[in-house]
C-alpha cells in the first residue's frame, strides 16, 4: 500500500491480499484488521471510506496483514477477542473462545435455574476445569450475579490470564482462579455445576489441524489423548466427590464424540440427557446430572 490510501482502498486491497493467501474469510478479517490498526467504529469505516489513513496505521496494517498471511489467526493478532458479548485478553497458553463454547454458558444459565430453585437462599456454585482464558466461567459469573465459581487450569500462565480477565469483566470477586490438574485440588462437594472445554482432538489429528489452530492454539489444550476422550474420563471419575446433590456436569466436545461420553458418563453413575446441537446442527454439548 502507498500513500494516499484511503480506508475504502486499504479494506479492498487487504481483502484481495488475504484472499490470495488462501484465507476464506478474508473480508471480514480485513475488516477487523484495519478497525485496529486505525482505531476505527464501524461507523468511522462505512460513513467516511475515503477518508486517507496515515502512515501510522497504514504501518501497523501492514504488519498485521504479514502476521495474518502467515495464518496467525486474527485474534491472536489483536491479542484479543469477545465471547458471549465480553472482552477477552488471551495469551499463548489459552485458546481463543469459539463461538460453540457459549452453548456451555447457555446450559449452565438453564441448569443454575433448576439448582437455585432446590438450593433456596443458598449461592448455585460452579467450577470450571481447563478455563484457559476464563471465557466459560467468566461469562456464567457474568451472567449469573449471584453464583460462585472456582476456575481451575494446569497452565500457570492461562490462570494467569483468567484472572486478569475476571477483574477486566467484573467478576473477580466471585470468581477463584486457581493452577492445577482438573478436580485434583478441589474440596468435596465443591460445586454445584461443573464446567468444562476440555482437550478432544486425538493425538494423531493434531498435527493434520488447520495451520490457525496447529500453530498457534496451545497443543495442552487441544490434545485429547489416543481417542480424544481422556479429560472426560478425568472430569467425570470425579464428578460426584466433587458434585451436591442435583448437581450437573456440562461439557463441551468433538464432532462424533456425543455417544462415548455420555457412555463415560454413566459409567460414573450420571445420568447424560440428549446432547445439545450447535447452530450447525452438531452435537456440542452434554448435560449430565446426578442419579
Amino acid at each position: 500500500m502507498t500513500q494516499p490510501t484511503s480506508r475504502a482502498q486499504a479494506l479492498k486491497r487487504l481483502t484481495a491480499d488475504l484472499r490470495e493467501a488462501g484465507i476464506d474469510t478474508a473480508a471480514l478479517d480485513a475488516r477487523i484488521l484495519l478497525k485496529a490498526a486505525a482505531n476505527l467504529s464501524t461507523a468511522d469505516l462505512y460513513a467516511w471510506p475515503d477518508a486517507p489513513l496515515g502512515d501510522a496505521a497504514l504501518a501497523r496494517l501492514a504488519a498485521m496483514a504479514r502476521r495474518r498471511r502467515a495464518r496467525e489467526p486474527v485474534a491472536r493478532i489483536l491479542g484479543q477477542w469477545e465471547f458471549w458479548g465480553l472482552p477477552f485478553t488471551l495469551s499463548p497458553a489459552t485458546l481463543v473462545p469459539r463461538p460453540e463454547t457459549e452453548f456451555v454458558v447457555e446450559a449452565a444459565v438453564a441448569e443454575h435455574g433448576r439448582i437455585a430453585a432446590a438450593r433456596g437462599d443458598s449461592p448455585v456454585t460452579f467450577v470450571d476445569l481447563g478455563t484457559g482464558s476464563g471465557c466459560i466461567a467468566v461469562a456464567v459469573a457474568h451472567e449469573l450475579p449471584a453464583a460462585r465459581g472456582i476456575a481451575v487450569d494446569l497452565a500457570p500462565d492461562a490462570a494467569r490470564v483468567a484472572r486478569d480477565n475476571a477483574r477486566r469483566n467484573g467478576v473477580a470477586e466471585r470468581l477463584s482462579i486457581i493452577a492445577g490438574s482438573w478436580g485434583s485440588a478441589l474440596a468435596d462437594s465443591s460445586a454445584d455445576m461443573i464446567l468444562s472445554n476440555p482437550p478432544y482432538i486425538e493425538t494423531l489429528d493434531v498435527e493434520g489441524l488447520e495451520p490457525d489452530v496447529r500453530d498457534y492454539d496451545p497443543h495442552l489444550a487441544l490434545d485429547g489423548g489416543a481417542d480424544g476422550l481422556d479429560a472426560y474420563r478425568q472430569i467425570f471419575a470425579d464428578a460426584r466427590r466433587l458434585l451436591r446433590a442435583d448437581g450437573a456436569v456440562i461439557v463441551e466436545f468433538g464432532r462424533g464424540q456425543a455417544a462415548s461420553v455420555a457412555d463415560i458418563a454413566r459409567a460414573q453413575g450420571l445420568s447424560a440427557r440428549p446432547p445439545l446441537a450447535d447452530l450447525s446442527g452438531i452435537e456440542r454439548v452434554i448435560v449430565a446430572t446426578l442419579i
